[in-house]
């Protein structure tokens, strides 16, 4: 890791931008590794799916409807059917009629899927737990509330 020594606020910025940078491709690169984790067969834009469905049901739910898949994630709804059609085939998802319109269909983990992504997500924080193990308390807290305020802005 090296240390961002800059005087000027446009130097600042652009080694905020280079950091971030980083972050986003190195994240993109283990969402693949990730979505091996749960299925030999599963790509990152899968992953992205099965993670946004098992957020959507993790409170309980019966589960999401895939046009809130796709504007949580900001995609075309096409796009989502074939990657949600991917999953289905490979045994993560299944859909389940909508208790509240009868005509309607949610999205929801199978055993499988739920089983393969939870395993994958103890994984992914032990190691990432292990990483920040090593950083003291007060940078991590200013990372928390960095981070915290960085995402708000971009809300």
């Amino acid at each position: 890791m090296s240390d961002v020594v800059a005087e000027r606020p446009t130097e600042l910025l652009a080694a905020v931008e280079h950091e971030l940078s980083t972050l986003f491709r190195r994240a993109r690169s283990s969402q693949m590794l990730l979505a091996r984790r749960v299925h030999p067969e599963m790509d990152a834009a899968g992953y992205a799916l099965i993670s946004q469905i098992e957020l959507g049901t993790s409170s309980g739910g019966p589960g999401v409807r895939a046009s809130d898949v796709a504007q949580a994630l900001g995609l075309d709804k096409s796009t989502v059917s074939r990657g949600l059609t991917h999953l289905e085939s490979l045994g993560l998802i299944e859909r389940v009629e909508d208790p509240d319109d009868g005509r309607a269909r949610l999205l929801r983990l199978t055993s499988t899927g739920a089983a393969g992504f939870n395993a994958m997500r103890i994984q992914r924080q032990t190691e990432f737990r292990a990483i920040l193990a090593r950083w003291d308390t007060p940078d991590l807290a200013a990372l928390a509330n960095l981070l915290a305020r960085l995402n708000s802005d971009l809300s």
